[in-house]
């Protein structure tokens, strides 16, 4: 049995020259892509907690309203 794996590993059949680049092509976009969805995903992240930090000091900063007077009613 142990002449059956080198067989099969012999008579495998090996991909070509044109496949080859199509993977080597495929892995790199693949790569780049990925890379950019990461950088993508951290720049959401830090805009989104610059944006929780500028509302929550917005609504610390602003001075508070002052109260509106009662109109009169006419009898």
């Amino acid at each position: 049995m142990k002449n059956a794996k080198a067989a099969v590993a012999l008579f495998k059949p090996s991909p070509n020259r044109l496949e080859t680049k199509a993977q080597t092509t495929n892995s790199a976009a693949r790569a780049i892509i990925d890379a950019e969805a990461v950088a993508r995903e951290a720049k959401t992240a830090k805009l989104r907690r610059a944006r929780l930090e500028m509302e929550e000091r917005a609504l610390l900063d602003a001075p508070a309203a002052p109260a509106k007077k009662k109109s009169r009613t006419a009898k």
